[in-house]
């Protein structure tokens, strides 16, 4: 036997995985409060005593661990356009695990720069104008940038041309220079801005997290967590050598706070009397809906539904919904705990966090006409022929009725517009492993896989 840890030191709890790599099998799974505030070390000791109650005492041959503690890796970025280079900075933070704290357009004003300092981020991303195009904003903004006290890292990856000028404009913060993530009208380039982005979460931030106390024990901190639930999601669609995946999917992860969405499909228009508006999107996209969760943004799942669907899904009468929800904003602790009213209110709110959550990630089909006769309008991702979903995250995994839950993913002739999947199975995560199976791809990838592919419970499809 030859035992590996995988440890994902999340913002409540740090949550421990053991497998086998000689057997390619989970070994178990514990979890401890991640205590972040005193010393990181303390919730992974207690995690550790309650793995090794399960699985006995182990001499694991690697550690490896990804964060998301005190706050995980928050960026800001700023760009030109809102819905070209703006929205490429973000799709690039996103992709590399980060939580946005803000998103700026065109040119930063003193108002802004006081939002920003106050903010606090990990990493601000400067990006604006395709290669040789717009100078003038992105350099306004390393002027107004350099104003500031060199607090955080800064990466430029906007017009090249003016690349080196930010740098200079920036000299004495940390500054870090990528390719333009938008070299040309329409085109991504977004990789090499997230790989920048998880180098410097691992030299720079990790510290400031306070981790790297535990360097006698892990062989490696090597991602955030978001980005270690991508790589594992991408891995499961894809596969890889010697393991074949289980084609496009999403994945939906309904967290207290934001609910995480992730796609990994071409997401094309698929009919050729179909036009695609806007930025092409990555084959692996992740989105965060920061309004939408089940205790700290509990009031933005009902603003996004409504009052009346929650009822109606729940069975309550609307001031007992009410109540109930007040309730449960104010005691973000609260779990049903065999009351029967709370968990229908539960399933609802989770039902709803999905539909909303999956509806913002998904593309749009709009009907228009042309001299040529009728065409459609495609913005987005389409993922209707999407065929796998796969649900983590507490709220979801524990749920009693967490397959109906999921496919309030799934197409609704109620918003005909909205590109999601007609039909799937659905994967869940009970074990929760997603992001260490994450980590473990980086260097075992075919177990990895092998090892979701027995863990993952499934559901098939039912009309």
């Amino acid at each position: 036997m030859r035992p590996v840890l995988l440890i994902d030191f999340g913002s409540t709890y740090t949550k421990l995985t053991a497998v086998d790599l000689d057997a390619g099998a989970l070994l178990g799974t514990a979890a401890a409060y991640t205590t972040v505030q005193t010393d990181v070390g303390d919730g992974l000791r207690e995690g550790l005593a309650r793995l090794e109650e399960r699985t006995g005492k182990l001499d694991f041959a690697e550690t490896f661990a990804c964060s998301s503690a005190a706050g995980g890796l928050r960026m800001i970025a700023s760009g030109l356009v809102p819905e070209l280079t703006s929205e490429a900075a973000k799709l690039a933070s996103l992709g590399a695990g980060a939580k946005i704290v803000g998103l700026y357009s065109f040119q930063l004003t003193e108002d802004d720069l006081a939002d920003i300092q106050a903010a606090k981020p990990d990493i601000f991303l400067l990006v604006g104008g395709t290669d040789g195009g717009n100078q003038e904003c992105i350099l306004h903004n390393a002027k107004m940038l350099a104003t500031l006290p060199p607090a955080f890292p800064i990466v430029v990856a906007g017009n090249r041309v003016a690349a080196r000028e930010c740098e200079r404009i920036l000299a004495g913060h940390e500054v870090y220079i990528c390719p333009n993530v938008m070299p040309k009208f329409g085109v991504l380039q977004i990789e090499p801005t997230q790989n920048k982005i998880r180098e410097i979460f691992l030299s720079r931030i990790v510290q400031a997290k306070g981790l790297t106390q535990l360097t006698g024990l892990l062989s490696d901190i090597l991602m955030p967590t978001p980005a270690a639930v991508l790589q594992a999601m991408e891995l499961l669609s894809k596969g890889c050598e010697g393991e074949p995946g289980i084609g496009e999917l999403i994945a939906v992860d309904v967290g207290g706070a934001t609910t995480d969405i992730y796609s990994m499909a071409n997401g094309m228009p698929e009919q050729a009397n179909t036009v695609y508006k806007g930025l092409p999107e990555p084959f692996s996209k992740r989105t965060v809906e920061g309004d939408i969760g089940m205790r700290y943004s509990i009031q933005g799942i009902v603003e996004a539904a409504g009052i009346e669907r929650v009822c109606a899904l729940s069975g309550l009468t609307q001031e007992r919904a009410e109540e109930l929800i007040s309730r449960l904003r104010s005691h973000t602790d609260l779990l049903p705990d065999g009351d029967a009213e709370l968990e229908a209110l539960d399933n609802a709110l989770a039902s709803l966090a999905v539909e909303t959550a999956v509806t913002r990630h998904a593309g749009t089909m709009e009907e228009t006409y042309t001299l040529m006769g009728r065409t459609f309008v495609q913005s987005g991702k389409n993922l209707t022929g999407v065929r796998q979903i796969v649900v983590t995250g507490g709220s979801l995994i524990h749920a009693q009725r967490v397959v109906e839950i999921a496919r309030h993913a799934l197409y609704s002739p109620a918003q005909p517009a909205s590109l999601r999947p007609m039909e799937a199975d659905v994967w869940v995560d009970r074990s929760y492993i997603l992001a260490a199976m994450g980590l473990l791809s980086v260097h075992y990838p075919q177990t990895a896989l092998r090892i979701m592919k027995k863990e993952l419970e499934k559901y098939g499809y039912q009309k």
